[in-house]
């Protein structure tokens, strides 16, 4: 209803607008009528229809500029005509070539009217019409009575004549230079919009006095007009909130530059302000750096990663010997009748062993590389799984909650990569909070995104752990971590294209994970391959991934299936034993696959993106959904 209520308010003000426009053209003494660049009427006012003695018809917004010239000439408006449609032709010609011009014509009724028209730089015309009559009568009285008026009359109506024509050349040069300076304002408006940033001028009071119409563009959810609105209307309480210190610096006179993180949308956003020297105000230029925060955080990452492939390269092997030696010796001394303490010795060397040879592990997989896996996945269920793993390890009486929307279906994801992540942030939090603790976990949508939450009432985050706590290695728990869990989460959601995020809420600390929104949609898809072995496993990936599979074997059999009750999509090779998948035609998406590589002529040919064999599971649904994004 809000989205209602303000799409009513925009057409109120619009139509408020036009009546004032049409009231105040309405006062002018002139008839004028504006037309666009495709020769339809735009604007006139009373006089225009008074004039001409047009009917409603012809005086409304839309009205065809050839419709009323050929209604004009055929009532006689530009004298007898001997081929009256020549005349209409001719007429509108002129106008589809249209040039400034002014003169004057006698109508067929005996008055006479001056016409000037001007260009518009959003195309069409502006025409303005003056009945100069009675100027006509006088100048005739004039002439006929020249040669009664004095000399010094004379000489007078001379000046005032050539005087006359310098201010209407002025006139013209001032009307030239407006048309200019209008023109240079359209094409600067135009390059500004076309930039991927939004540049804007504030005043002293946070007010916006100028906008190029790209806050959407950067800020999710922002409203496109923002001119006379303030920052904190225009981005939300709790953005301006951010924004006020340095705004309030930038009015001061320091300019300023500063990225932050968009609450609603996760993006990272450079702000620069600069402030306005002739006048009291700020320049704003705002630009979406998450690509380079993300590129620059995963080279650091990359080589942090790089540091653990060098470590476990140069020593997992003599480590993973003198492991395997104290494990079989402490496995043999714990079959022994030891006492009891040494019994408890041994048992905690086995456990002291079986740890660092996890730790092996963790250091070989933050250092591998790991592919996207992604399959249809019920979201709930896998929290409700993730909890039962993780209760019997927390802490005495901690509580752990869950909190799950409602979710439509089966989402695309990495169950495996997205349970691991959530364990190691559900028992990060039970080490932050200790016994008799909350863990919350939180998951559902958020406009784009599958927004998941660990939340704890524990003491929060350092100011250090901020910062570092995604680093490889970085640990606050001293002796007892590796190091390695967040960065691990880290690793994993930035596969998948996602966000994380870390905060303190005040009463604990909140990571927050923003997965892409990847529902599955159920397809019908019709399968055309030549090669069974392939077609077997391109079957089996299509069912993996929730659809319903039709085998074609060959161009000729793909053919007669196109128009199948409830197909929605085909997926074909390009090479076919009897044919080209290219020459398909269906009234359903066709996404191409082949082992062809990029750049082969053949495969250029098709007109939409082609999947390359071999391909993984990951990479085939998110060609699906790319090529069935626009059907219902």
């Amino acid at each position: 209803m809000h989205h209602e209520d303000q799409q009513a308010g925009a057409l109120t003000k619009a139509r408020i607008r036009a009546d004032l426009t049409r009231s105040g053209l309405n006062l002018i003494g002139q008839a004028l009528s504006i037309f666009d660049a495709d020769l339809q009427l735009a604007v006139a006012n009373n006089q225009y229809q008074a004039m001409f003695d047009l009917p409603n018809a012809l005086t409304r917004p839309g009205a065809s500029f050839e419709e009323t010239i050929r209604f004009l000439v055929l009532r006689g408006e530009y004298g007898p005509q001997d081929d009256p449609e020549a005349s209409v032709a001719y007429r509108v010609a002129q106008a589809r070539q249209f040039q400034p011009h002014y003169f004057e014509r006698e109508r067929a009724d005996g008055r006479w009217v001056a016409v000037e028209g001007a260009p518009l730089t959003q195309g069409g015309w502006v025409t303005v019409y003056t009945d100069i009559t009675e100027i006509k009568r006088q100048e005739s009285l004039l002439r006929a009575r020249s040669a009664e008026l004095s000399d010094q009359v004379l000489q007078n109506a001379e000046r005032l004549a050539a005087a006359n024509r310098q201010l209407a050349a002025t006139n013209a040069a001032l009307s030239e230079a407006q048309r200019i300076l209008t023109r240079t304002e359209a094409r600067t408006r135009q390059v500004t919009e076309m930039v991927p940033a939004h540049i804007a001028h504030m005043d002293a009071q946070f007010r916006y006095t100028f906008s190029n119409r790209r806050l959407p563009s950067i800020f999710p959810g922002a409203a496109d007009d923002i001119v006379g609105l303030t920052v904190e209307r225009a981005l939300g309480a709790q953005t301006f909130a951010t924004l006020l210190p340095y705004m309030t610096r930038a009015l001061a006179g320091d300019p300023q530059v500063f990225e932050i993180t968009h609450p609603t949308s996760g993006r990272r956003i450079r702000i620069a302000l600069t402030p306005d020297r002739q006048g009291a105000g700020v320049y704003i230029l705002s630009t979406d750096v998450s690509a380079e925060v993300q590129a620059r955080e995963a080279l650091a990452h990359a080589g942090k990663r790089s540091l653990a492939a060098q470590l476990t390269s140069g020593m997992a092997h003599d480590f993973g010997n003198l492991l395997t030696i104290i494990l079989g010796l402490q496995s043999r001394l714990a079959a022994r009748d030891l006492p009891p303490d040494a019994a408890q010795d041994v048992q905690a060397t086995l456990a002291a062993a079986r740890r660092g040879a996890d730790l092996l592990n963790r250091l070989a997989r933050i250092s591998g590389e790991r592919d996207l896996s992604l399959h249809p996945v019920d979201l709930p269920a896998l929290c409700r799984q993730v909890a039962t793993l993780a209760r019997p390890s927390l802490s005495d009486g901690t509580r752990l909650d869950l909190r799950l929307a409602t979710i439509p279906g089966p989402l695309l994801l990495d169950p495996d990569a997205l349970q691991d992540s959530l364990l190691n942030l559900i028992l990060n939090a039970d080490a932050a909070t200790g016994p008799g603790g909350c863990i919350t976990l939180a998951a559902g949508r958020s406009g784009d995104w599958l927004q998941i939450a660990v939340s704890d009432t524990g003491p929060g985050f350092t100011p250090e752990a901020l910062i570092r706590a995604t680093q490889p290695f970085f640990t606050t728990k001293g002796g007892q971590g590796s190091g390695l869990g967040l960065s691990m989460v880290y690793d994993q959601t930035k596969l998948v294209g996602g966000t994380l995020r870390l905060e303190n809420t005040g009463t604990g600390a909140r990571v927050t994970l923003r997965l892409p929104w990847r529902p599955v949609v159920p397809q019908m898809v019709l399968l055309v391959e030549d090669d069974d072995a392939i077609r077997t496993q391109v079957r089996d990936q299509l069912t993996g991934l929730g659809h319903a599979v039709i085998e074609a074997a060959s161009l000729a059999e793909a053919t007669a299936l196109t128009d199948l009750p409830g197909l929605t999509l085909i997926l074909s090779d390009i090479q076919l034993g009897d044919g080209l998948g290219l020459d398909l035609a269906a009234p359903v998406p066709i996404l191409l696959m082949t082992s062809l590589p990029p750049g082969d002529a053949l495969r250029c040919r098709s007109a939409g993106p082609v999947l390359t064999k071999p391909f993984t599971s990951a990479r085939l649904a998110a060609a699906l959904a790319l090529a069935t994004k626009d059907q219902p």
